[in-house]
């Protein structure tokens, strides 16, 4: 989803958070998208999206964040959930080793139904509880450097690294869209244009010598 849209927005960029339940991704959404945090937030039924607008390299970009639950019953909006999203961003709670050995799964389900060149992010969230924390940053960067993510701690709570996570996903996808709407132009420069061909010796004799073409 990255469109040319109308005044108010130059792209429309659809994110997605994935995780377990109760790893903190309404919190993140509510932190990024309204700078709120609620100490009593139940967990999501369904899905819910939030928007905020930012600015990268001069262009105006509105990115539309999706969050689900993560708990198995509600894993069958998956296909709908993942289609046109761009960028996603995959949380796990630092003190929850689970969650964290759940990672791979729920990349295997991005992987099965996003587009390929999706953006992705690994959040360690709620780094605030450092002393109870189950999952190693060393552990986690290996993980991350093994399947090709990015990769972040987090805490919603004290509003640590949130903005980072969701900027590097949208300048990440802004410089694909970018590349490619280049590679684009590129092409279509180079590119022979398009003219009538005619052959000369079908036409009929009272031209001459005189023969145009057109390009």
């Amino acid at each position: 989803m990255s469109y040319k849209v109308d005044h108010e927005y130059d792209y429309l960029f659809k994110v997605v958070l994935i995780g377990d339940s109760g790893v903190g991704k309404s919190n993140i959404l509510s932190r990024f998208t309204r700078n709120e945090f609620c100490l009593e937030s139940k967990s999501t039924i369904g899905v819910e999206f939030a928007t905020r607008t930012l600015q990268v390299e001069g262009k105006t970009v509105k990115a539309q964040i999706w969050d689900t639950a993560g708990q198995e019953r509600y894993r069958a909006i998956t296909s709908a959930y993942y289609r046109g999203a761009v960028g996603a961003l995959l949380v796990y709670d630092i003190t929850k080793r689970q969650t964290f050995d759940n990672v791979q799964r729920w990349l295997r389900e991005l992987r099965d139904h996003a587009d390929s060149n999706i953006v992705i992010m690994m959040a360690g969230n709620k780094s605030d509880l450092n002393h109870l924390r189950a999952v190693s940053t060393e552990d986690a960067q290996s993980l991350a450097e093994k399947e090709g993510l990015s990769f972040l701690e987090t805490s919603a709570l004290e509003a640590y690294n949130v903005e980072k996570a969701f900027q590097t996903i949208l300048f990440d996808i802004y410089h694909i869209i970018s590349k490619k709407a280049l590679a684009t132009q590129e092409a279509s420069s180079t590119s022979v244009p398009h003219g009538t061909t005619i052959n000369v010796s079908n036409m009929s004799s009272n031209t001459g010598n005189k023969a145009c073409c057109s390009n």
